[in-house]
C-alpha cells in the first residue's frame, strides 16, 4: 500500500475533496454561457446557489490547508532550533466537508462540455519496468518460486535483525496478506485483475523512487555479494558467470542512479527516466530483491534507533514507510498522538489514502495495526510466517 506513503505512496485527490461535480470536464467559457442561456428559472436558481456553496467551501478548505502548511513551517523551524513541540504547534480540528447542495443532474448534463477529457497518462507497470531493464541494460530478473523468494526474504530479514512478526506484519498490510513478489499496487495479487494507482513493487511495495535511492545506499554492499556468492565453493560455472553478469549490470544501474543528487526530489524525476524503470525490476529479481527490500526497512528502524526509539512494532514500521522516517517518528511523539492526520500528509496524500483521513495519529497507528491484525491470517501471510518457523528450526 509507499503506499498507503506511497505509500503512501501514494491519486484523485481533487475529486475526493470536491464532490460528484468534480467528474465532469471543465467547460470553455464559450460552452458555460451558451449553456446557462438555455437553464430554466429554477434550474438557473439551484446553479446560483451551488456556486456560492462551493465558493464558500473552497475559501474555507483553503484557509484550512494554508493554516496547515503554517503549522509545519513553524515546526520546521523549531526543529532546527532544537525546540520542543507542544499541542499549539497543530491544528486540531479535521479538514471541512462540503455540505451545501450538490449540482443537479440535469443542469450539470447541459453544462458538460461537448468535447472529450484529455486522456490520462497510464502508470507504468511490471512489463513496462521489465521492458525497460532489458532495453536499458540487457537485465532480466531471475525468476524463482514465490516460496523460495520468501526464504531468502526471511533469511535477509533476520540476518539484518529484523523479526518475524515485524516482516510478516508489514506483508499482510501492504499485500493484503496474499501477494506475490510481482505485487504492484491497485493488482488483485490472485485474480491479476485492476489497475495500478501506483510504483508500489513487492512484498514492502517500494517505490521507483525507493529503488533508486536504496540502490545508491546499498549498491556496492550488493556487487560485492554477488561477486562473493560467484567465488563460492560449489557454485557451478553457469551460475557463476550469471552472477557476475548480474553484478557489471548492477554497477551501470548504479552508475546512472549516482547520476543524479543524492536528494529525494532528484530521485523522484530520475525514477521516471527509461533508467529509473529499469532499476525498478531489481525487486523482481530472486538475489536482489529481497536484499533491496528488505535494507528499505532496516533503514526507517535504523532512523528509529538513532532518535532514541525503542525496536518498532510492524505497525510503527509501516507509519514511517507511509509518511516518511521523520513525519512518523514525529507523529509518536506524545505531544502528536491526538494530532489530526492532516498535519502529518501532503493535501493530495491525505485525501488520497482512505486509511488515513478523519483520524488522529494515535488512531492512524491502531488502523494500521488492526489491518494487519486481520491480514496475517491469510493465506501468503500464513505462510510466510511458517517460512520463519523452518528457519528458526535449522
Amino acid at each position: 500500500m509507499h503506499a498507503l506513503g506511497k505509500a503512501c505512496c501514494r491519486l484523485l485527490a481533487g475529486i475526493a475533496l470536491a464532490g460528484p461535480a468534480a467528474l465532469l470536464p471543465r467547460p470553455t467559457i464559450a460552452e458555460e454561457i451558451a449553456g446557462e442561456a438555455s437553464l430554466t428559472a429554477s434550474q438557473r436558481a439551484a446553479l446560483i446557489a451551488y456556486r456560492a456553496a462551493r465558493a464558500q467551501f473552497e475559501r474555507q478548505h483553503r484557509a484550512y490547508w494554508n493554516r496547515i502548511a503554517a503549522k509545519r513551517d513553524a515546526r520546521r523551524a523549531k526543529r532546527m532550533l532544537g525546540l520542543e513541540y507542544t499541542s499549539d504547534d497543530y491544528v486540531a480540528d479535521y479538514p471541512p466537508r462540503y455540505s451545501g447542495p450538490e449540482l443537479p443532474a440535469d443542469v450539470a448534463k447541459i453544462l458538460a462540455p461537448v468535447t472529450p477529457a484529455p486522456a490520462v497518462q497510464p502508470l507504468p507497470t511490471v512489463a513496462d519496468w521489465l521492458a525497460q531493464a532489458k532495453a536499458q541494460f540487457a537485465f532480466v530478473p531471475s525468476a524463482t518460486t514465490e516460496l523460495e523468494f520468501k526464504r531468502r526474504y526471511a533469511r535477509e530479514a533476520l540476518g539484518v535483525g529484523l523479526s518475524k512478526d515485524q516482516i510478516v506484519r508489514i506483508y499482510a498490510l501492504e499485500t493484503g496478506g496474499q501477494g506475490s513478489y510481482d505485487t504492484q499496487a491497485g493488482i488483485n495479487p490472485v485474480t491479476r485483475q485492476g489497475r495500478p494507482i501506483s510504483s508500489a513493487l513487492g512484498y514492502a511495495q517500494l517505490l521507483q523512487s525507493n529503488s533508486a535511492s536504496e540502490l545508491v545506499k546499498h549498491g556496492d554492499g550488493f556487487v560485492k555479494r554477488l561477486l562473493a556468492m560467484a567465488a563460492a565453493p560449489g557454485t557451478q560455472r553457469d551460475e557463476a558467470e550469471m552472477l557476475r553478469a548480474k553484478a557489471a549490470i548492477l554497477r551501470r544501474m548504479l552508475r546512472a542512479a549516482r547520476s543524479v543528487p543524492d536528494d529525494w526530489n532528484h530521485y523522484v524525476r530520475f525514477a521516471a527516466t527509461p533508467a529509473g524503470l529499469a532499476i525498478h525490476a531489481l525487486n523482481l529479481d530472486a538475489d536482489v530483491g529481497p536484499w533491496l527490500q528488505v535494507q528499505k526497512l532496516r533503514g526507517l528502524i535504523d532512523a528509529a534507533l538513532k532518535a532514541g526509539y525503542p525496536p518498532l512494532s510492524g505497525a510503527q514500521i509501516e507509519l514511517l514507510n507511509q509518511a516518511g522516517p521523520r513525519t512518523g517518528l514525529e507523529m509518536m511523539l506524545p505531544v502528536a498522538q491526538n494530532a489530526p492526520t492532516s498535519n502529518f500528509f501532503s493535501e493530495s496524500g491525505y485525501y488520497r489514502n482512505s486509511i488515513v483521513r478523519d483520524k488522529t495519529a494515535a488512531e492512524l497507528l491502531k488502523a494500521l495495526s488492526d489491518r494487519m491484525e486481520v491480514n496475517v491470517k491469510k493465506p501468503g501471510a500464513v505462510e510466510f510466517a511458517r517460512v520463519f518457523d523452518e528457519l528458526a528450526r535449522k
